[in-house]
């Protein structure tokens, strides 16, 4: 696929270079070619940059160039903030919808493995641009998208009608799927989640697939998980690689504040220790394994690493079902970092164990991981290289 017909070189290269990394197969570049997400971005957006982690307003009136280069690139774009509450050209407190990269969406598609007439359930509309693209790759009957915010739902089926794209556009609670239309082939989702619905998973027909962004509360990235769905009613299957979304709302994090953690007179109390982990090995980058095999090592736990100060950089740990705490601090030069413990848990040792493990196996990478859901089930199990040598969450 060349992309002749597009009028815009900077939506062609990026094309082309989707192609060239093997993120979209094929089989997607006339899905790619038809369906333009310029047609579904609104005229003031905040494009993101990923390496900064900012976002900077556009806006189509004032500075088309800028928008349109924006749009044409591997970035995700910011369109909401704070549930729709923010108003004004800065950036809000949390992004709350956007239009995902290109590169993740694609991938998403790709590993989904959908063809023409199959019945697919997209959770989370949002611009509205994945749905089209499954419209037109199934047909715009077999796609129900669903979306939780008003607003959202309501720009997104706009712009798909005017795009000539059809999908059953849905306002509702994605985490309840789309029952009036089942049973589906397959369900995707770009939101986040730490739950995987088992509406999703009753509304699946068996050999049908999930393929949805799954984590652990330990840090905000998620991995995508490609599940199949068997006729005991569990779905079960590897992850393909990590991304991060916003999360399902449903399912988001309320963290208490860190006073609620640790008295305001400060550590004293609390158990001492030394680690001998290195800085540079634990604080890996936020989309490396590590920090996803630690959540599912240790469950229920939230890591928050703070800025250094003056040559030290203090990293935190919150258990989630009591007021367990731990602090390990890393000092430039220093062999050793300190560490602090305090409640019913000692979260620092069972890391600390859990990143034994990690390295005793080899470093494993997310695809050697998986995840199995069912209703039968207590609750999610994770597994490395067999599911049949599971633990639960």
């Amino acid at each position: 696929m060349t992309f002749e017909d597009i009028d815009r070189p900077g939506r062609a290269a990026l094309g082309r270079a989707l192609l060239g990394a093997g993120v979209m197969g094929e089989d997607w570049a006339p899905t790619f070619a038809a369906v333009d997400r310029v047609a579904f971005l609104p005229e003031s957006m905040w494009p993101f940059d990923p390496r900064t982690r900012k976002a900077v307003a556009v806006d189509k009136a004032e500075d088309p160039g800028a928008w349109y280069a924006a749009a044409d690139s591997d970035a995700p774009i910011v369109t909401q903030w704070d549930d729709g509450e923010h108003t004004g050209p800065e950036p809000g407190r949390v992004s709350t919808s956007s239009s995902s990269m290109p590169s993740v969406v694609y991938a998403l598609l790709r590993d989904l493995a959908v063809d023409e007439g199959m019945a697919v359930l997209d959770v989370g509309t949002g611009t509205g641009e994945t749905a089209g693209a499954l419209a037109h790759r199934c047909g715009g009957r077999k796609v129900t998208t669903v979306e939780v915010d008003p607003s959202v739902s309501r720009h997104a089926g706009a712009r798909l009608d005017t795009a000539g794209l059809h999908p059953h556009v849905v306002l509702g609670d994605g985490a309840k799927g789309y029952a009036g239309n089942a049973p589906y082939d397959r369900v995707l989702a770009t939101v986040g989640l730490r739950e995987v619905p088992r509406a999703w998973v009753g509304q699946t027909r068996p050999g049908g697939l999930i393929v949805a962004p799954w984590g652990t509360h330990y840090t905000p990235a998620d991995a995508v998980a490609r599940l199949v769905v068997r006729r005991d009613g569990t779905a079960s299957g590897r992850f393909t690689g990590p991304v991060e979304f916003m999360k399902l709302r449903g399912q988001r994090l309320s963290l208490p504040p860190h006073h609620a953690y640790v008295p305001a007179e400060g550590e004293g109390g609390a158990d001492t220790s030394t680690t001998g982990v290195p800085e540079g090995e634990f604080l890996a980058p936020p989309y490396s394994a590590l920090p996803f095999v630690l959540g599912l090592r240790v469950p229920h736990c939230v890591q928050a690493v703070a800025a250094p100060h003056d040559g030290a950089r203090p990293v935190w740990l919150y258990g989630l079902t009591d007021r367990s705490w731990a602090c390990a601090v890393f000092r430039e030069g220093d062999a050793e970092a300190r560490v602090w413990q305090a409640g019913e848990r000692r979260l620092w040792d069972e890391v600390e164990a859990a990143y034994g493990w990690w390295v005793g196996r080899g470093r494993p990478d997310h695809n050697r991981f998986g995840l199995t859901v069912g209703p039968a089930l207590a609750g999610p199990r994770v597994w490395l290289d067999d599911p049949a040598d599971s633990w639960s969450l």
